[in-house]
């Protein structure tokens, strides 16, 4: 097995009990406070164990040479709907998984991961994540209006934690390649008994070579296959700048899932990103009106990485057998999800577009 990794997601639910009734107490985004929904309590957060989020050096880590304190274990069950693994604390028999809305129960295995580094605390409550969720459903005209309405009716939201990579890297390029300038030539043609002027684009190719540097800050990998990768892409940006300490009372009354992407592959992700940047650097040094680019040797050194926590909001909604899923950014309030359609509507929009062009062509008839 690679380096701290489980096959699927995990994920568990915090609780911090309520110094006051003894209710648990959840993290509250609008205060920044842990509040008691029971008494009406608040507490501050506990941050005499905070360390500043900090890289870590990639190859230390393949060589398993991780500091024990920068290790955990996690407790897992698997969803018997769409596989995905949800980590339980150990007073914890059932829950919901909240990528499908199944229920699931428990089933003991432990697995042994990389504690998070650092996270983006949520900045969102449910209610307006809830509000930015259907706006957007508002806006989807082909979308059922049973769905909408089943949506807005307010189930519950869940709060959680995806865990990601970010990745620093130097690198350094050597190409080989060729640079293209355009230039044109005219020449006259007949064409319906007319003389024209056509101009014709010609380019003329000559051999580049050179290198190119750049430095590569907090490349940004999903390290969970239970969200797909255009609902993740379509949250960003993130503001990374504002990461927190990672400390435990901010994933109070929320989710956390652990990585299920290994170390390794998170890092092949981010260097197939990293080369289509370097290849935009190569062209652009390159010049010229088109480029060829042969050959790309690429050095990378100083390779570091973070696992950190980025809050979404999510609601897993099963509408006439199929499970629709949304997710919200927990700081911007972006929103993603599977778009459903409406078959009458889509039907009753081509019936109306055929009318009105129907309409059309008879009074353009009528005026000829």
């Amino acid at each position: 097995m690679k380096l701290g990794t489980s096959s699927e997601p995990d994920m568990v639910e915090h609780r911090f009990p309520c110094t006051t009734c003894g209710a648990d107490m959840r993290f509250d985004p609008a205060k920044g406070l842990l509040s008691c929904d029971h008494c009406g309590a608040t507490e501050a957060l506990d941050t005499s164990n905070a360390r500043a989020p900090r890289e870590m050096d990639f190859q230390a880590a393949l060589s398993a040479q991780i500091p024990q304190q920068d290790m955990e274990e996690t407790r897992v069950a698997q969803c018997p709907n769409c596989g995905a693994e949800v980590e339980f604390d150990a007073d914890l028999h059932a829950t919901e998984c909240p990528f499908c809305a199944t229920p699931v129960v428990t089933d003991t295995g432990a697995h042994r991961q990389i504690k998070p580094h650092g996270l983006l605390p949520f900045g969102l409550t449910e209610e307006a994540a809830h509000d930015a969720m259907s706006q957007w459903l508002g806006s989807l005209w082909f979308a059922p209006n049973g769905l909408k309405s089943y949506a807005r009716k307010g189930r519950r939201m869940s709060g959680v934690y995806l865990p990601y990579w970010t990745f620093d890297a130097q690198t350094a390029t050597q190409y080989r390649g060729e640079r293209g300038d355009d230039y044109y030539t005219s020449h006259s043609v007949t064409r319906n008994g007319k003389r024209q002027t056509v101009r014709k684009r010609h380019t003329r190719w000559r051999a580049a070579a050179g290198r190119v540097s750049r430095f590569f800050d907090d490349v940004l990998v999903l390290a969970s296959g239970a969200l797909p990768r255009q609902f993740s892409e379509g949250l960003e940006p993130w503001d990374l700048s504002e990461l927190e300490p990672y400390i435990p009372d901010y994933l109070a009354g929320f989710r956390a899932t652990a990585y299920s992407v290994p170390l390794e592959d998170g890092y092949k992700d981010a260097r197939d990103y990293m080369d289509r940047v370097i290849l935009r650097d190569v062209k652009f040094d390159i010049g010229g009106d088109r480029q060829r680019v042969h050959d790309m040797d690429t050095a990378v050194s100083a390779v570091t990485f973070k696992h950190i926590l980025l809050p979404i909001w999510m609601a897993a909604y099963k509408y006439r057998g199929k499970t629709y899923r949304f997710v919200v950014n927990g700081r911007t309030g972006r929103v993603q999800g599977e778009r459903p359609y409406s078959a009458w509507k889509i039907a009753f929009a081509v019936l109306a577009g055929a009318i009105v062009a129907a309409v059309i062509g008879y009074i353009i008839a009528m005026n000829q």
